[in-house]
């Protein structure tokens, strides 16, 4: 067994028993692998053992890793922060769905490409539930504003929410970002809005996945505890500039 066979069955282990402490269908969470700065071979490695949501943050490396994988079927989503001036690429590089959106400047670029080329994009809303400056994302409170906003393009198809949890030993300042991201979700199915689904809620990490699975992620994103400790700082992922 690989180091990487070992890595996966250990994450999706802690995540079929988060589920079962929750009183959750161990199905209905997702394990996306967070890819950035890994290859395509081993990419396809992971793909060749049943893990086919993969998740990029950073166009190059769309770019760079597309010829390699383009015959492979497998779901990619873009989970970093996007350009404007990389919006092509993402429809060129057949992205499935666009994590972060958090912006209606990108919106409403999106939908113009996409009416232009006569697609659709699944994407979710990303939401600074930490209230850090460093982070990306739409305030908490602007969310249902910005959303009722963004449903109006009937290009992009609003799957759910993401959030990246407060990095902080403090379990429960960590839950509090989780709670924020499900009240949210709630509040939204509520509206019943048009063009608008709340399946999905990406959050939680190697580091938080339990906490994020006890308060309702549909989607777990992990990279370092599967892949290996990267050269660079997270910091580094999460700016296109």
């Amino acid at each position: 067994m690989t180091e990487l066979e070992k890595n996966i069955i250990a994450i999706k282990r802690r995540i079929e028993v988060a589920c079962i402490n929750a009183n959750r269908n161990t199905n209905s969470v997702k394990l996306l692998l967070a890819t950035k700065t890994v290859n395509a071979n081993k990419i396809i490695e992971a793909i060749n053992l049943g893990e086919t949501l993969i998740g990029e943050n950073k166009i190059q490396e769309v770019k760079e890793k597309f010829e390699a994988l383009k015959n492979i079927p497998y779901q990619k989503h873009f989970i970093g922060y996007l350009q404007s001036n990389k919006i092509k690429d993402i429809l060129k590089y057949e992205v499935n769905c666009i994590q972060s959106l958090d912006r209606l400047s990108l919106a409403e670029k999106l939908h113009k490409r996409l009416t232009f080329e006569e697609k659709k994009l699944d994407v979710l809303i990303q939401v600074n539930t930490s209230f850090e400056a460093s982070k990306f994302g739409i305030a908490p409170n602007n969310t249902i504003d910005f959303i009722k906003q963004v449903a109006n393009f009937e290009t992009l198809q609003i799957k759910g929410l993401m959030t990246i949890g407060l990095f902080s030993s403090d379990a429960d300042k960590v839950r509090q970002c989780f709670k924020n991201l499900k009240a949210l979700q709630q509040q939204i199915i509520a509206l019943n809005l048009p063009n608008v689904s709340m399946q999905e809620l990406s959050m939680g990490m190697s580091g938080d996945l339990e906490i994020a699975i006890e308060e309702g992620a549909t989607i777990i994103r992990v990279g370092t505890a599967i892949f290996g400790k990267r050269i660079y700082p997270d910091s580094y992922y999460w700016n296109e500039v």
